[in-house]
């Protein structure tokens, strides 16, 4: 069998494990100079909450918990149950177990789904590196994460870089840990469009904050709600997966001049 057939089959058997899939799937960079990354991942889940939809967290990133011994034998009984709507799942490093002779993990998305099928989106964490791997070329728009740091604005246009660059990603979403009142915070987002648009072709399409000193019972601020369902609609049930095969991660960079960002 040729290598053009063996995708094409292999294409074929995931377009139709997937036809009627539910499933969303929403791509975080993972950004470690964001000291409050946990509390944004649980306003967006709070978010697809009240839309009523189930969330796994599958949380990649680099300072992420190791996974359990039991992830390569059955990644279902690792998932854990935070609350009736959200679920977690300790996968740092896991996505690289499913590299292929092609340097694709679009597998581990695969696995995942089936580990999970009940989960309405599957919020994978992780970072842009890795995310390369599992989404190059697909409808999904990945999410950015930041504060006021400006270390933290760097590392978010170099993760929108290293995607737009290797995996063909050219829309982005931005949450920053931040009083959404600020003015900086305007200013990072203002920033952040700008580099995206004259360097990289990309758009930063919405942008929202969320305090982390803010109550767990507090409100959600609208422009969360309304980037959590921008988020959804970019990513329609089962189109992460139809691809899965198909992708061609990490093409060669084109080159490009890299800003130093300071947030203010």
């Amino acid at each position: 069998m040729s290598r053009g057939s063996h995708f094409q089959d292999q294409a074929h058997g995931l377009r139709r494990l997937f036809a009627a899939s539910k499933t969303r799937f929403v791509p975080v960079v993972s950004n470690p100079r964001v000291m409050g990354a946990g509390l944004l991942l649980e306003g967006l889940c709070a978010a697809f909450s009240e839309l009523n939809l189930k969330t796994l967290v599958v949380d990649a990133g680099e300072h992420s918990p190791q996974p359990s011994e039991l992830a390569q034998v059955d990644l279902s009984n690792c998932i854990e149950q935070l609350s009736p709507k959200v679920s977690y799942l300790a996968a740092r490093g896991l996505p690289l177990r499913y590299i292929n002779a092609h340097g694709s993990a679009a597998a581990f998305l695969e696995a995942v789904a089936e580990a999970a099928p009940d989960a309405d989106v599957i919020l994978l964490h992780a970072s842009a590196a890795e995310l390369a791997r599992v989404v190059a070329l697909r409808e999904v728009r990945p999410l950015l994460l930041a504060d006021t740091d400006p270390a933290s604005v760097t590392e978010a246009y170099a993760g929108m870089k290293w995607l737009a660059q290797r995996a063909g990603l050219m829309v982005y979403s931005l949450l920053m840990a931040c009083h959404p009142q600020l003015r900086v915070a305007t200013r990072i987002a203002q920033q952040l469009h700008s580099c995206a648009d004259g360097f990289l072709g990309a758009v930063l399409r919405d942008w929202a904050c969320l305090d982390p000193r803010a109550s767990q019972h507090a409100p959600l601020a609208p422009e969360l709600r309304h980037l959590a369902r921008e988020l959804l609609l970019a990513a329609p049930p089962g189109a992460a997966f139809e691809a899965a095969s198909d992708a061609t991660p990490l093409r060669p960079a084109r080159k490009a001049s890299s800003p130093l960002i300071a947030a203010h």
